[in-house]
């Protein structure tokens, strides 16, 4: 062997050195990286259920009309100005005399139950009686009566609602339903004896209208 050249000898000597200055680092980086990913692991479960605790406190009342539906309560032994409708367990204060025009004056009034449109019939008098509510609104501002109408779709024809006024019940039977775009306002209008009620169309959104058609029962 020359004096200039590298026997095998001394390769494997280049190479024993090597492995005793690198492995000791080798092992401190994949101890730090296996920390790193432990945290980072447990950072994105934590974060995980909070969004899910999050979602579930803004919409319990969404989440407890399907879970925990209220009990329906005899219409005899609810206050006056109310309105009820047994088969998706919705009842609430109706609000007489809101004009479906002003968005301050009905979303007010809206918060705390339902609204009956100003200038359309009252019960018992001939012609279109207009009745609206929310079908779930801001999650912030949610509650049982901004929902009352979340399940308004599920009603099928010969289903009841029920109004309460001056201690009298009027009851209506539906006849059909109709999904409209919000500018289609002509059946506030119809001379027909009627009870429509209206929400936003699909839940969630102010797309479209949900119109549920009924007629006094006589």
């Amino acid at each position: 062997m020359g004096t200039c050249g590298y026997g095998p000898e001394d390769l494997l000597i280049t190479y024993l050195h090597a492995s005793v200055i690198i492995s000791p680092v080798a092992k401190r980086k994949s101890k730090k990286q296996k920390k790193q990913s432990m945290i980072s692991r447990q950072v994105g479960n934590l974060l995980l259920l909070s969004s899910v605790l999050l979602f579930f406190i803004l919409f319990y009342p969404i989440i407890s009309v399907y879970l925990f539906p209220p009990k329906v309560i005899d219409i005899q032994n609810l206050p006056n100005n109310y309105i009820s409708v047994p088969k998706i367990h919705a009842q609430a204060p109706l609000n007489f005399n809101v004009d479906p025009f002003n968005e301050t004056e009905y979303q007010k009034v809206l918060k705390g139950g339902v609204a009956h449109a100003k200038n359309t019939s009252l019960p018992g008098e001939k012609g279109s009686m207009f009745i609206f509510a929310h079908s779930s609104g801001n999650p912030i501002e949610i509650s049982n009566y901004n929902t009352i109408f979340l399940k308004l779709g599920e009603l099928q024809k010969n289903d009841e609602i029920q109004i309460k006024k001056d201690n009298k019940i009027y009851t209506y039977k539906v006849t059909e339903k109709k999904v409209v775009w919000p500018n289609e306002v002509k059946y506030l209008k119809e001379e027909k004896d009627q009870l429509i009620l209206q929400t936003c169309w699909p839940i969630g959104t102010s797309l479209k209208r949900l119109l549920i058609f009924a007629s006094p029962e006589k």
